[in-house]
């Protein structure tokens, strides 16, 4: 694998969308005519930044009040004298609105190509350089870890994208010397022209199938991430898909591979040695010589109930290293900035513990992949997992045949419950199965966990220490308001139980 390859400059794609406003800065925007498709938090900020900017937008949102609906602007022809559609990653491309865009000619662009656009100069006198990260499970842990190493770095930076603050508004902040972005392989469908100082795909597995149609085309979007790379494309070494997209990329002249391994590393990669973590990928000696970057006890605060650091946690620190040595952080400053992080809610949080039961909420695990992951850092036989609710057309027999040697017992939850039943039914029959009836959704998890309480009891009883982990492998939009909403449920029913107010 060649870890070099020179870019080819032009930011057009085959069906033209990104040559239009190729020149556009904050001048430029000043009498366009923009449709903003979408008004959730990414849309509302792109609407301000370029009315900011001098443009006359028009907001088209079918769910607001505030906005004309896409199908009304549609039936007036009004889109023929748009210049530009900044469209919410909440819209497929096949949208219609999106659809008679790319058909007309209309430039469509995400929040983050118009992030890109309206950068401004920073302290150093030109706009802060982009790490950015994608995957399908780990971005939100990966770049609060990052942040974490910047700020210990003495770094000003925002986690922003995916998370926290919309991009767009990020941008336009002259005091940040970085941003560090996690996007969404929604957000990287209509962004054409971004280049990341550094860019890495944690992983790739199936998920939102529905909007992109199959998996060869999430993992195309998901691959724009590492176009124009400057310094850097970060991949994981056990998912061969991530190093071959790499290979793919064009990437600016003198960008570097380096894989992340929880596994030695060699040569252009960073990984463990027995309890340290190391770098091969930067390091100045790296043919002879590894750099510590830190040891497990760093991350000891981010151990499961076992007391054992979970090696998907690792992986995202290895990662989240990577991509702050591009930027010229120094291996001590990874370090303290691993030491510093804390984790957000909701990802493998212990939130009780009682009667030799540990209460584990991972409602952030919304597909197989993260189950799976979760999953994977108890011990054989000792989970009763409460899984399912939104599906998303996904199938979980993959998720049920590599993990059943963890399950003592599963609740299954959500008004879909046929793709983890049939898994269930086919891979584990002999791991017993309690369905939660979903007509009373206001009670569903009080019920869930007053089930997995019973049947972790009697594991107790065999003389295993169990968890119950909430990891639903499934949205929560059927039944709650999201998988925090979910994962709130699921905390206080549990400290209810066990008389906890906290883990």
């Amino acid at each position: 694998m060649s870890d070099e390859r020179p870019s080819e400059g032009p930011d057009e794609r085959p069906d033209g969308t990104a040559g239009a406003f190729a020149d556009a800065s904050a001048a430029g925007f000043t009498g366009a005519r923009v449709v903003v498709a979408g008004l959730g938090v990414s849309g509302r900020a792109a609407a301000q930044v370029l009315a900011e900017r001098g443009a006359l937008v028009v907001p088209v949102d079918d769910a607001s009040d505030e906005a004309i609906g896409s199908q009304e602007y549609l039936a007036g022809g009004a889109l023929a004298r748009a210049d530009l559609v900044v469209a919410s990653p909440g819209l497929p491309p096949h949208h219609p609105l999106l659809a008679a865009a790319l058909a007309s000619g209309v430039p469509v662009w995400s929040e983050v190509e118009l992030a890109w656009r309206v950068r401004v100069n920073g302290p150093a006198g030109v706009p802060a350089p982009w790490l950015a990260l994608t995957g399908t499970n780990g971005k939100t842990t990966t770049v609060g870890m990052l942040e974490s190493i910047l700020q210990a770095a003495g770094r000003a930076v925002v986690a922003a994208g995916n998370v926290g603050t919309p991009l767009v508004q990020a941008v336009t902040d002259p005091t940040l010397d970085v941003v560090a972005v996690e996007l969404s392989s929604f957000q990287l469908h209509f962004t054409h022209s971004m280049s990341a100082q550094a860019a890495a795909v944690l992983n790739v597995a199936p998920d939102h199938l529905d909007w992109h149609g199959s998996l060869d085309a999430y993992a195309a979007d998901k691959a724009r991430v590492y176009e124009r790379a400057q310094v850097a494309c970060v991949y994981n070494v056990a998912d061969p898909r991530t190093e071959a997209m790499v290979r793919d990329a064009d990437v600016v002249d003198g960008a570097v591979a380096v894989g992340f391994t929880t596994g030695t590393p060699g040569v252009g990669q960073v990984g463990v040695v027995e309890d340290v973590l190391v770098d091969r990928g930067f390091a100045r000696l790296r043919h002879t010589h590894a750099a510590e970057l830190g040891t497990f006890d760093d991350l000891r605060h981010l151990a499961g109930p076992d007391g054992n650091v979970p090696r998907h946690v690792v992986a995202n620190a290895l990662a989240a290293a990577s991509l702050a040595l591009a930027h010229g952080v120094e291996p001590v400053q990874v370090r303290d900035g691993l030491r510093a992080y804390a984790p957000g809610a909701h990802r493998i949080e212990t939130v009780a513990q009682a009667d030799g039961i540990a209460w584990v909420d991972d409602s952030k695990a919304t597909n197989a992949h993260a189950a799976a992951a979760a999953l994977g850092a108890f011990a054989p036989g000792s989970v009763v997992w409460i899984a399912g609710g939104l599906a998303k057309g996904a199938r979980f027999d993959e998720l049920v045949a590599t993990r059943r040697d963890r399950l003592r017992a599963v609740v299954v939850i959500g008004v879909d419950d046929e793709p983890m039943g049939d898994a269930l039914a086919r891979h584990a029959p002999d791991v017993p199965v309690v369905r939660i009836d979903p007509g009373e959704t206001g009670t569903v998890m009080i019920r869930a966990v007053d089930a997995a309480r019973r049947l972790a009891e009697q594991a107790v009883v065999d003389g295993v220490h169990a968890t119950v982990l909430l990891a639903p492998a499934c949205a929560s939009m059927d039944q709650f308001a999201s998988y925090a909403a979910r994962g709130d449920a699921f905390s206080t029913a549990a400290r209810a139980l066990t008389g906890e107010r906290r883990a």
